[in-house]
């Protein structure tokens, strides 16, 4: 089976960033943990929900790079001097990538009741009617 490629459309000029963003989301390797919702929260406003119980505000990081929205997870090891008979709440590090469109801006974001809250807004597209003057050689 062929790769489809954008190169494939030749009406679509300028989308070669367009298609790097798409193999790096696919490459990007999220695994399941921790999960997330994705919510519209209106037309132009988006919030990610995170699970992180257990996790600390100082055990998180997030930050924006190249347009890709990074949420890091890393839990401080205490375990010293203490005995598991069972362990099952996950205290691993993760790693959480979304890739922004332009014009996407991270706004605040909020831990509550162990869920991390991200908002994220889109600004407004303006309607650009521009004319081109031809001339003659």
């Amino acid at each position: 089976m062929s790769k489809l490629t954008l190169n494939a459309y030749p009406n679509m000029l300028g989308f070669e960033q367009l298609e790097r963003l798409l193999e790096r989301t696919a490459k990007s390797g999220n695994e399941g943990y921790p999960p997330y919702n994705i919510e519209q929260t209106s037309d132009y406003s988006y919030r990610i929900t995170l699970a992180v119980a257990g996790f600390g505000e100082s055990d998180l990081s997030i930050t924006v790079e190249d347009r890709q929205l990074v949420i890091r997870g890393r839990q401080q090891d205490d375990e010293e001097g203490r005995v598991f008979l069972h362990r099952g709440i996950a205290a691993r590090q993760f790693q959480r990538s979304f890739v922004l469109a332009d014009g996407v801006e991270v706004g605040e974001a909020i831990m509550e009741n162990g869920l991390l809250h991200v908002d994220l807004s889109r600004t407004r597209p303006e309607t650009v009617v521009q004319t081109i003057e031809i001339r003659t050689k």
